[in-house]
């Protein structure tokens, strides 16, 4: 997201920092679980779908960079190809430089196969940090936890189609509290290497960033909302902007 579209949620009303690191091949990997699996090889794009001009494997990393010459009319995606995640955990670092914003979409479809654009699930990030760390739903019910809520969403009354006409859509709901954004802000790194660790099991999806909940949904929308599909990350329309993805772990519940 940047913000991408003003939010259909009314606003919602501690931390192992990684040693920076200059190349994607040093640094210390989450994924040393047992069952935990590598999803990148660190030297190509096999087993992904997304377009060469935004997307490439360099020096161990999952580059995804938007240059003043490659500017982008929509959102877009580098998919994984190896099926559609139901309950899993998913581990990584993430480093982003510049003004723009990226993020991990999950249990997601594809909305536009020539442009490699999803809908679904998304574990934000931006260069400013707002909002890395939270929920939001790509091409959806837009933010679904801010960074620092526990939220649950309800069972819809009406359509997410017939809410959007009718400005009639039922907010989430806060049930707790994990700290304020700006105090979970100060844990995460400008510029700099962060782990992000994602738990999505059932209809509750937590949020990790440098081993602290930063967000935590439970999602009873069985309408909207999707019990499996597919992984991605993302470039976002904006600025001239780089994000780097390594050490790429799943594992399945």
């Amino acid at each position: 997201m940047l913000k991408r579209y003003s939010a259909l949620f009314m606003p919602l009303a501690a931390a192992v920092l990684l040693t920076s690191a200059s190349s994607c091949q040093t640094g210390h990997s989450m994924g040393n679980d047992s069952g935990f699996v590598s999803i990148f090889d660190g030297k190509t794009l096999k087993g992904w779908d997304g377009d060469s001009i935004h997307w490439r494997a360099e020096n161990g990393c999952l580059v995804g960079e938007v240059t003043p010459q490659t500017l982008l009319k929509t959102n877009t995606f580098l998919v994984w190809k190896g099926g559609q995640p139901a309950n899993f955990e998913l581990t990584c670092e993430f480093r982003i430089t510049g003004g723009g914003n990226s993020g991990i979409n999950y249990r997601s479809v594809w909305v536009d196969n020539v442009s490699h654009a999803l809908k679904g699930y998304q574990a934000d990030i931006d260069g400013a940090n707002r909002y890395t760390g939270q929920n939001y739903e790509e091409r959806g019910r837009t933010t679904l936890a801010y960074r620092g809520q526990v939220t649950t969403i309800p069972k819809p009354t009406v359509s997410l189609a017939e809410g959007i006409k009718n400005n009639a859509w039922t907010a989430a709901i806060v049930t707790g509290s994990l700290g304020s954004s700006d105090s979970l802000q100060t844990l995460i790194k400008h510029e700099d290497w962060n782990s992000c660790h994602l738990v999505i099991k059932g209809n509750r999806l937590q949020h990790y960033i440098n081993g602290v909940l930063m967000s935590d949904v439970t999602d009873n929308d069985k309408v909207n909302g999707k019990a499996k599909g597919l992984l991605g990350v993302q470039v976002h329309v904006g600025p001239p902007m780089k994000v780097e993805y390594r050490k790429i772990m799943l594992k399945r519940l």
